[in-house]
Formats: C-alpha cells, sequence, structure tokens
C-alpha cells in the first residue's frame, strides 16, 4: 500500500509541476483509498490524528458522509452539527447537508428538515422538491418555480414527479397539460419520464399500457397498425403522433413518408403539430423539405430549440424573409439572445431596414464572443478591447493565497481530485468582487493552473484582463509546431483554449486526452501515418508529443476539408465526415454553417473556436482582424482530398 502511495504521489507531483508536495498528502490518499473501499476502521484509524492539513475536513466527511449514506446507522446529529459550523461557508459543508437533508426527507422529518434546508446555499432540484412536500417556510416559493418547469423539467427526480402527480389530481394542472407535458418528453426522448406522465391520468383517459410501448419503442410496426390509422379518441390520435415524432428522431423522410400515408384520419390542430415536429427534425438534418413544413405548422405551441431551428432552416435556405418571420414568431426572451439578434439584423438589413438592422448590431457590438464580435463588423467597427484592469496587488495575492477553499483546491488537484479541487475553485469564486477574481486568476496563473486562471478571469463583470482570459501558455511549442504544419497560430490556441483550457493531464469522458485532447486510436493513427515509430500512449499527455500528434491531426483535417477553418474546425471535434456532410451544394457563409450545425456540443464549440481565434489574433499580434472573413465561404470541393478508409 504505502509504494503506491508514493507511486502515486510522485506521479501526480510530475504531472501538476508547480503545485508542491505536502507532508501530510500520504495520509490524505491513504484515507481516500479507505473511505473508497468502505473500509470505515481503516479511516477512523486516520482520522483519530488531526494535522493542519489544507484537506483534514475531508477525513471527517468521508466518516460522516458514509455514516448519512447507511440507513441501518443511528445518525451522530450533534457530531454533524459540529462540522457543519466548523466548515460553516465551505463547498465541503453544502455537500455534507445536501445528504444529510436527503436522509431526513426519505426519513419524514420535515421539522429539522427545514430548520436545515434554509441554510443551504444552491439546493438542487430534488431537495427543491422535498422542500415542496414538507411543507415549510420554503415550499410556496419551491412549487412556484416547479410549476413553471411543467414542460421544460423532462428529467424529474421522484420527489419532483410526487409533486407534479400531487399538483395534476388537485386540478393544477388539467388533462390537456399532461398531453402537452407528454408531447415534450416525447420530443426531448425521454420515454420513461413520459410513460410516468401519462400515468398521472385517469384510468378512462390513458391509452393502454401495451399500446403505449409499441409506439415508443417500435414506432415502425405501430403506425402499421389499425390504432395508429384510425386513431380511437385522444389516446388513439396522441399515440399515433408520438410514433411519428419517435421515428422522426432518426428517419426525417421516413417519418413523413409514414405520415402522410394516415394524416387524413387526424384533426387539423393534430397535422399541424406533426407538421412542426417533422419540419424542425428536417431541419436538424439539413433536409429541405424543412421550411415548407414548418409553414403548415403555423399557429402550433413550439418549444424554443424547435423555433430555433425554424431560424436556422431558413438560413441554410438563404431566405431571408422566413428568416425574418422565424424569429418574429419567437418569444421575446428567445428573440434577444445574441444569435438571433444578430441574425434578425442581417434579415431586416436584406429587407431594407438599415437603421433597425443597426440598432440589433448595437446591442451587443463589441462583446468578446461570437456574435458580439460579427455584430461589430456588421456595424463596420473593429475589435475593441475594454481598458484593462489594474494588475493584482501584492495584499489581494494574499487574500487569494489566504482563501480555505483555494488552499484545498490546490491540494485536491495535487492528489488528482480534480473534480474536486474544480468544485473547491468555483464555490471560491462563487459571489467573488472583480479583484478577488483578478487576483485568483494571476495567483492561478502564477503556479500553473491556467484553466482556473481563465475560469476566473472570465467571470469578471465590469473590470477585465483579457490577457489573463485569453493566457498563451507554452508559446514556444505551440508556435514552433504551428509554423512547421502552416497553421494559423491564434486560431490552435483558440481551439486548445476550448478543448484543454491548456491542462495538461486534460481527459474527457470519451478518452480524449492531454492539451489538444487527442483520442488514442486518433493519436496512434495519425503517428502511423506521419511515420513516427514506437508510439507510446503516454505521448498523449506529454506536452511536446501531443501538440505535435495534435497540430499533425489539425493539418490533415485542414488538407482533407479544402483548408476551410470553420469546417475543420467542426472536424475536430466531431470528425471529418461530419463535418463534410454539414456543408451544402452551394456556398454559404461560414456563420451560417457554424449556426446550422446540428450536434449543439459541436456548433457551440465551432463559434467559440472561431471567436478564440480573433480575439487570440489581436492579443498575440497587436493586430485586429476580421471574424466574417475568416469564417469565409464554406464550399464542397476546393482543394479536398479524399478520407482515409481507416480514419478515426
Amino acid at each position: 500500500m504505502k509504494f503506491r502511495l508514493c507511486a502515486a504521489l510522485a506521479a501526480l507531483l510530475w504531472l501538476t509541476g508547480p503545485v508542491r508536495a505536502d507532508s501530510g498528502d500520504e495520509r490524505i490518499l491513504a484515507a481516500r483509498d479507505a473511505a473508497s473501499r468502505g473500509d470505515t476502521q481503516r479511516l477512523s484509524a486516520l482520522a483519530s490524528t488531526t494535522t493542519d492539513h489544507a484537506l483534514e475536513p475531508y477525513l471527517q466527511y468521508w466518516i460522516l458522509s458514509a455514516r448519512v449514506a447507511r440507513t441501518s446507522d443511528a445518525v451522530p446529529v450533534d457530531t454533524i452539527n459540529d462540522f457543519l459550523q466548523r466548515n460553516n461557508n465551505s463547498w465541503l459543508a453544502e455537500k455534507l447537508r445536501q445528504e444529510w437533508l436527503k436522509r431526513l426527507a426519505r426519513e419524514g422529518n420535515w421539522p429539522q428538515f427545514e430548520a436545515e434546508y434554509l441554510m443551504l446555499a444552491q439546493p438542487d432540484q430534488d431537495l427543491q422538491c422535498n422542500a415542496i412536500i414538507g411543507g415549510g417556510a420554503a415550499a410556496i416559493d419551491a412549487q412556484r418555480a416547479l410549476e413553471a418547469q411543467w414542460l421544460t423539467l423532462v428529467d424529474t427526480p421522484d420527489s419532483c414527479a410526487q409533486v407534479f402527480r400531487t399538483l395534476v389530481s388537485n386540478g393544477r394542472f388539467s388533462t390537456e397539460d399532461v398531453w402537452q407535458r407528454f408531447r415534450r418528453q416525447v420530443e426531448a426522448k425521454r420515454h420513461t419520464g413520459a410513460r410516468q406522465t401519462l400515468g398521472w391520468l385517469p384510468d378512462e383517459q390513458a391509452p393502454s399500457t401495451a399500446a403505449l410501448t409499441l409506439a415508443l419503442e417500435n414506432p415502425v410496426r405501430y403506425l402499421a397498425t389499425a390504432a395508429a390509422q384510425s386513431p380511437a379518441g385522444r389516446p388513439g390520435r396522441e399515440l399515433g403522433m408520438a410514433a411519428v415524432t419517435r421515428l422522426a428522431r432518426n428517419d426525417a423522410r421516413d417519418a413523413l413518408a409514414r405520415w402522410r400515408n394516415i394524416d387524413s384520419a387526424y384533426r387539423d390542430e393534430d397535422r399541424a403539430y406533426v407538421a412542426g415536429q417533422l419540419g424542425w427534425m428536417a431541419a436538424v438534418a439539413q433536409l429541405g423539405e424543412a421550411l415548407p413544413l414548418y409553414t403548415q405548422a403555423k399557429g402550433v405551441a413550439m418549444s424554443d430549440e424547435q423555433r430555433a431551428w425554424y431560424a436556422r432552416a431558413a438560413l441554410r435556405a438563404g431566405d431571408w424573409a422566413a428568416v425574418r418571420l422565424a424569429i418574429e414568431a419567437m418569444p421575446q426572451a428567445l428573440r434577444e439572445q445574441p444569435e438571433w439578434s444578430y441574425w434578425f439584423g442581417r434579415a431586416l438589413s436584406q429587407s431594407g431596414r438599415a437603421q433597425d438592422a443597426r440598432n440589433l448590431f448595437s446591442r451587443y457590438a463589441g462583446q468578446p464572443n461570437f456574435y458580439g464580435i460579427l455584430s461589430a463588423e456588421a456595424l463596420g467597427q473593429n475589435l475593441r478591447w475594454p481598458s484593462t484592469a489594474a494588475p493584482a496587488s501584492a495584499q489581494e495575492l494574499a487574500r487569494v493565497r489566504a482563501n480555505a477553499s483555494i488552499r484545498r483546491a490546490e491540494a485536491l488537484l495535487r492528489l488528482d481530485m480534480r473534480t474536486e479541487s474544480v468544485r473547491e475553485w468555483n464555490w471560491a469564486m462563487r459571489g467573488a468582487d472583480d479583484r478577488f477574481l483578478l487576483a485568483s486568476a494571476e495567483y492561478a496563473r502564477r503556479i500553473g493552473l491556467y484553466d482556473r486562471a481563465i475560469n476566473a478571469a472570465d467571470r469578471t463583470r465590469d473590470q477585465h484582463d483579457y490577457a489573463l482570459r485569453y493566457l498563451a501558455p507554452y508559446y514556444d511549442t505551440f508556435a514552433r509546431q504551428a509554423n512547421e504544419r502552416d497553421l494559423n497560430l491564434s486560431w490552435v490556441y483558440g481551439l486548445v483554449r476550448q478543448e484543454s483550457r491548456f491542462l495538461p493531464v486534460a481527459r474527457s469522458g470519451p478518452g480524449a486526452q492531454g492539451l489538444m485532447q487527442v483520442m488514442p486510436a486518433t493519436g496512434r493513427w495519425i503517428a502511423k501515418r506521419e511515420g513516427w515509430r514506437d508510439y507510446d500512449s503516454s505521448w498523449l499527455t506529454q506536452i511536446e508529443t501531443n501538440v505535435q500528434l495534435g497540430c499533425a491531426y489539425l493539418r490533415h483535417v485542414m488538407d482533407t476539408l479544402g483548408n476551410q477553418m470553420v469546417v475543420a474546425s467542426a472536424a475536430y471535434n466531431a470528425g471529418p465526415g461530419r463535418a463534410r456532410r454539414w456543408r451544402d451544394s452551394r456556398p454559404m457563409e461560414g456563420a451560417i454553417y457554424a449556426e446550422t450545425i446540428p450536434i449543439p456540443e459541436t456548433r457551440d464549440y465551432v463559434k467559440k473556436v472561431m471567436a478564440n481565434s480573433v480575439l487570440y489574433e489581436t492579443l498575440l499580434s497587436g493586430r485586429s482582424t476580421s471574424l466574417i472573413k475568416r469564417l469565409g465561404k464554406v464550399i464542397t470541393s476546393s482543394g479536398e482530398i479524399a478520407l482515409s478508409p481507416d480514419e478515426p
């Protein structure tokens, strides 16, 4: 055991570099190991003596958390209260209080639940619904908030489902409301929740379990039944529409064809609803049928995402009148978001309303993001940085160093407890003023925690330091590799900022690793392609080799996709095959290509990478560059090479 812990410490010190070891780290690692194995005897022995280690509270937390989780154990209330008081206003106290509250709710101890609930800083959805069930002082406000989420909270904890069921039985929500919620859950592919929702209907108004299961699990088979082709009453019509909606998520054209065979048996409002669903999925699939289908859905209540795709379909079709109509039909809060404010301005400009367009562009012009930069360029303005805030003083840096949450965040990172480290850091940033945020960013930069530096600098409201927001570490390595591969350095930096925030040991859920988040299969493939021998997976977490592999792959992607930066950005995130399919048969604006990417994560990624690249260009070269020119026109075949059959 001792050898394993020492080896872990040595590896962590090599990975984290500037963060120094502590003499008590081995004991903390041993306690963490005991806690993960459920060895309470060993954990208690390690916790029997205390030190001044920053993570000392974690030992007591692990003990108490285990006891709270075991329903057979009596909970030492005085000990819990003592821990919460001694660690007041900390993330660890918040976490233990949440666990304690969930046990109190399970036990129905509502008086004590209410007392503890009012001490929470950030109650989760489950606890908010338990507060409603408990009927305490917070119940009224919590219930109002929950009622407002009737159509949007498609994933409901058991406690919230219990509250919703009660609200239905009490008449707060009608049968129509239940069917509308069912539709939204089917649209979101939350089929378990959709079944649960229909369970709140009276038996005589609900479809049979067998029919519901068939419609959601085998829509093609269901649509071939008499129940779908000649629906009986509201349940029959809803299941037929649900089956079409379910099928459209996989194949919009097949769903449209099957719907046209049976739609005459449905009401006008049913046909309009299904047209909206098919139009939405056709837009996501980038099919030409999308706009006509949306036109047939006029007057139908739609989700924000559905309305957004109406506008995207119009953008992709180059129909500016339809763009204007789609955005005008949005709820005001959605319409005023930066992307739709910009595109509405573009649509107004196309119709000759130049001053109205300028008014819209002025709302967000100059903000350091994709649509802020595009809005400024639409007004003929160059990117202008706000005045740089005064550097952090020695006293401000000392205030950061003395913060207990930040000390714990450092120690946790040193011990490879990254999730806990990020939570401690974010807790310290919660509600912080700009001076503390800037000092935290500078402190993190000095000790090499670049991702935390960017995190803190990004949060400032009035005083800003964009050199901290857009750090450029490992400059020599990135500049050398970008130059050798003929890649734009500011674009590479913009991509890496989005990929890893310059954390060499970053690892994604799917397994991408290092600064440039290279997947193991991609690293092996590109190394072979480059003729590198003796490939080792450890190259992915070494700064020099990770950047080499990432830049080599980025060069390959650029060559594969006609040297188009915006398409290559999409390819780096979602794969070259997808990025290629998302283009059109005719040239389109790069901004429209980015906005109409079907995968939300990739759409957001590409916009941020491209905006980052312009911001880095300004910081690294001192020159302004045009985002709209950098996005360019996306074309289909100029200078492309074929995809390799074994390319990951």
